[in-house]
Formats: C-alpha cells, structure tokens, sequence
C-alpha cells in the first residue's frame, strides 16, 4: 500500500499542474504584446456580451412551443462547432498537441483527466457553459425540470470538450502538418460557404411554415449525445421521465465512451513513431513513377510542360495559392447557384465564375516568391519570357475553361434558361480570356510579394497599392476589351437574334482566345526587360 501512495499522490496532484499551466500559459501569452493583449480582452468582451443576448434571449423562450426545437438543434451545432474547429484552428490552444509531453513520464489516464479539467478553462467553455444554461432554463419546467436542467448544463458543456478532444487527439498528426495549415488557411472559406447555407436555409424554412419544420429533425438529434442532454430536460419537463432517465444514461455513456476514446488515441499517439519520414520516403520512391506517368504524361515537352508543373503543383500544394484557388472556385459557384436556388438568378451570373478565375492571372510571379531567381536565369529574350506566361495561361485555362462550361451549365439547368446557354457561355469565355490579358500585364508591370507568413496575409508591407492597381485595373481593362462581345449579346438578346446568340459561343472563345495571345505578346517584352525589378518585388516576403 505504502508504494502506492506516492503515485496516487502525483496522478492527483497532476489535474492543478495542468489548470495553472493553462492559466499561465493565457497570462504569458499576453505579456509583451499590446496588439495580442487588445485582441484577447477585445475577444473576451466580445464573447461575454453575445453569450449574455443569447442566453437572455434563450431564456425568453421559456414556454414557447418551439422552445424544445431550438434548443436542442443549438446543442447539436454547439457540439458540430467543438469537434471541427479545432482541425481549422489548431494554433488557437497551445495544447491540444499532446505529443509535446511524449518525453514526460505521464500515464494516460491521469493526463486525460488533467487536459480535460484545463480544456474547461479559457472563452469557448466559458461561452458554451452560459448558452448551455440558457438553453436548459428555456426548457426547463416543474421542480424535476429544474433538476434535470442543473444536470444538462455541465453535462453539455463535458461533452462538447471531450468530443473536441477525441477528435483533435485522433488528427493530431493533422494538426500539425502542412495540410493542417492548409485548412487553417481556408478556414475563412468554409465558414463562409457555412454562412451561406445557413441564410439559404433560413430564407427557406421561414417562407415554409417555420421552426415546425425542424420537429422531425430535432425528434433524432435529442437522441444524439450531447444534444441529449438538453433534450432530457425538455422530457423531464413534459413528464416523460422514463425517456428523460434513458438520455440521461446515453448522455453519460457517450461521455465516457468520448473519454475512453481519448486516452486510447493518446495512448497510441504516445508510444507510436512519427511516419512523417516514411510518408517522405514513399513520395520519393514513387516520383519518378509519378513523373512518367498518369496525368503529367499529358503535359506538352519542353519548358512549357515544366512551366505549366509548376503552376498546378503550386495550386495544390503552396497553402496561400490553394487558398485563393480554392476560394475563387466555391464563390465562383456560390454566387450564380445561390441565386439560381432563391429565384433571383440569371445565367449570366455564371460570368462571376470565370472572373473570380481569371484573377489568379495576376501576380503570376509573387506565387513564386525569392524562387522567381531560378525562372529568371531561364529567360533571356522575349520569346522564353512568352513561353513561360503562356505555359502558365495555359495551365490556368486547364481548370478554368472546363469550369466555366460546367458552371454554365448548372446555371441554365436551374433557371431553366438553355435559350441564352451560348451567349453566356462565349460572353464567359471572351471574360476569361480578357482577364487572361490583363492578368499578364499586370504580372509584368505590377508585381508583388505574397507573404509565406500569416494566414490572412497576401500583401507585403508597402505593396499594398501595387496590388490595388494591378487587379482592380486590370478587372476593368478586361471590361472593356470584352465589350465588343457584351455589346453583341446584348444586342442579340435584345433584337431577339436567335442566330446571332448561337454565334456568340464560338466568337466569344475566339476572342478570348485572341486577347490572351495579345496579352501575352505585349507582357513578354516587359517581363524580359525587368527580370531585376520583377525578382526585387517579388522577394520582400
């Protein structure tokens, strides 16, 4: 018994440890910084003020009918909110990384209890704890009611941090990996991809019928843990205290069965390697495969084909040029198919798409950063300079020519509109192209350094009127060197020249086609010309 007691005596010992750790490790994090210190206090205000509205407001609902519905569909977004938002920002909490603790003699059992007592402290739990109990006050009727709600509050917020825990110990690896930054950088992206399927969904549902249209769906959540905790409230409070008993006890099976989860994912992550090398090894075994084979083999020879390698290789793997794709990708979609959804779509909002595309022509050399040197030692004369933009163009008008087709066409299926289908769709592709122009002008004449640093970061310090001028003008340079073909569709729609629109969709990629090479042909002189200049502004990131 005696040899026992000296670590019964540290495993109960390690829970404070972790709580004052996590204290200090907030304290510490706004020492130095007065901008940090802002954001913090700022953030904590923030937080507090809208959790009081909403568990005011949540609280008014207290004898609604809908009350239960509400409720327990928040609890589920609650829990949807702390098991994904930890994957798109894993550097908002110094410990979910557990991995750093690998060299202490920690068992897992008392450090899951300690990281789950300091997972409880900090503004999210702060914030959840007073919706939890605002969200139980609203339901909760009768002294039983009452009961089940001191029960369901605590009991949400357990389970909330014990499944973000679950998760983010089990990506851990995730977390801390390039793809890991990646998805912090498009995290902005998908909360905005979020926040539009939500004002799509709430236009809907309140033009039919209303909250009673959630009854079916809240009806399963409430059995989904940690929703279930809210939802035996609501059961407690109706008398159905069989069913109340029995989400209690899914509540605390899930709880546990979240903390088993836990400790046996922090368990493997302690004593497993780490297979970044053996992934490393693998991709070099495997790249001279890659190289002949597969969908490289349909590139062209010669310094276009490595150009246009280059470029897609970027879109996949450099974080801040995925991001931009990927964000001109989804909004090029969300803006003409949310429309489209909410009856006040056209077809020509498919144009948006090739825009939002032909913008990642411009600054075709800050992607490349202080790199650019090694491209710059490979043009000599104006004609490797119109090798290297058209090899890039063309690894563009790869994604951006069938996308805009296929956007095109999703359009006109869901305003119904194929009439219009080949005016829009060669009014689209003259935009692209145009933009495909200007874009490589504004390459040569205005480029800059994108930060490899900073998620939200795309402008070097200084630069940030280069970027204006590049993209804006040439946004509106492209408009007017394709207005010959708006001018036209205009015409044909308002003249009601069937012919004429059929005509539009082989005359307006003609003209993009066109524009491009002019494009090209007037920037491959003044790339040339300013390689020094172009390398300069490119490498201030």
């Amino acid at each position: 018994m005696s040899t026992l007691a000296p670590g019964r005596e540290r495993a109960a010992s390690l829970t404070p440890v972790f709580v004052r750790l996590k204290l200090s490790l907030i304290r510490n994090g706004l020492k130095g910084s007065s901008k940090r210190k802002a954001a913090y206090v700022s953030s904590l205000v923030f937080a507090l003020v809208v959790a009081f509205f909403v568990t005011l407001g949540l609280a008014m609902l207290h004898g609604n009918a809908h009350a239960g519905t509400v409720v327990v569909l928040l609890a589920a977004i609650l829990a949807v909110g702390w098991a994904f938002m930890p994957l798109f920002f894993p550097t908002g909490d110094e410990t979910l990384d557990p991995s750093r603790l690998v060299m202490l003699p920690l068992r897992p059992r008392p450090l899951v209890r300690a990281l789950f007592a300091s997972s409880l402290v900090g503004i999210g739990p702060l914030f959840t704890l007073c919706l939890a109990a605002g969200s139980a006050i609203a339901v909760a009727r009768g002294p039983v009611g009452a009961l089940a709600a001191v029960l369901a509050a605590p009991l949400l917020l357990l389970g909330c941090v014990a499944l973000a825990r679950a998760v983010a110990t089990a990506n851990v690896r995730l977390l801390t990996s390039r793809k890991g930054r990646d998805l912090a950088v498009l995290s902005g992206l998908l909360i905005a991809v979020g926040g539009q399927a939500a004002n799509f969904g709430s236009q809907r549902l309140f033009q039919s019928g209303g909250l009673a249209q959630l009854e079916p769906a809240e009806a399963v959540v409430r059995w989904l843990p940690p929703a279930t905790a809210v939802g035996m409230v609501d059961s407690a409070s109706e008398g159905s205290y069989g069913v109340a008993a029995a989400q209690l006890a899914v509540t605390l099976a899930a709880l546990a069965l979240l903390l088993w989860s836990w400790e046996r994912s922090l368990t493997k992550l302690m004593v497993s390697p780490d297979g970044s090398t053996l992934a490393v090894a693998e991709s070099a075994a495997s790249g001279k495969a890659e190289r002949d084979g597969g969908f490289w083999s349909l590139m062209p020879g010669g310094r276009t084909g490595a150009a246009m390698r280059r470029t897609l290789r970027y879109a996949v793997r450099d974080p801040k040029t995925k991001s931009a794709w990927v964000t001109a990708l989804a909004i090029g979609v969300i803006v003409p198919v949310a429309n489209a959804l909410q009856g006040t779509g056209s077809l020509y909002l498919a144009c948006f798409g090739a825009g939002m595309l032909g913008i990642q022509m411009y600054n075709q050399f800050g992607q490349d950063t202080s790199a650019f040197w090694m491209v710059a030692q490979t043009i000599s004369t104006p004609r490797d300079a119109f090798v290297e933009l058209r090899a890039r163009s063309y690894a563009l008008a790869l994604v951006t020519v069938p996308y805009t087709v296929l956007l095109t066409v999703v359009t006109a299926a869901l305003v119904g509109n194929w009439r219009d289908f080949p005016a829009a769709t060669g009014l689209a592709l003259a935009l692209l192209g145009s933009m495909l122009c200007t874009g490589a002008l504004a390459s040569a004449r205005f480029p800059y350094s994108i930060p490899s640093d900073g998620a939200f970061k795309n402008v070097a310090p200084g630069q940030a009127g280069l970027a204006w001028i590049g993209i804006f003008g040439g946004m509106l340079t492209s408009a007017l060197i394709c207005a010959p073909v708006i001018a036209l569709t205009i015409y044909a729609d308002v003249a009601d020249q069937r012919f004429l629109a059929a005509l539009l969709l082989p005359l307006g990629a003609g003209w993009g086609v066109l524009a491009t090479w002019a494009g090209l042909r007037l920037a491959a002189p003044t790339v040339a010309r300013k390689l020094p200049e172009i390398l300069v502004a490119v490498s201030k990131g």
